[in-house]
């Protein structure tokens, strides 16, 4: 279990990658990752292509980012999703909330 974070060159983008499960003991690495977005308001990317598994702590962990980045962001993106990561994205009608690819 691991979080990556990279921002582009031009600080238009940030993307978070999880890695492994996405669960409570991820809660402190993935506040760090979010923590600073810059100046640029950038778009958001949280990248679940290695993610395993999400529980109910890692969709309260994206509602919390989510309400913490409202204004200081143009958009928040959940992209790569294995089918069933994004089944439980589907029933939790997290397409209501995020943007999600």
């Amino acid at each position: 279990m691991s979080i990556t974070r990279h921002v582009s060159n031009d600080g238009k983008e940030l993307t978070i990658a999880v890695h492994g499960k996405f669960d409570f003991g991820l809660v402190q690495e993935f506040r760090r990752a979010y923590s600073s977005v810059g100046d640029e308001k950038p778009t958001v990317y949280i990248d679940l292509r290695e993610t395993e598994y999400l529980d109910s702590s890692a969709l309260g962990m994206l509602l919390n980012m989510r309400k913490a980045l409202s204004d200081g962001v143009k958009g928040i993106h959940i992209i790569n999703s294995r089918p069933e990561v994004k089944n439980i994205l589907d029933i939790s009608r997290f397409d209501k909330l995020f943007t999600i690819e």
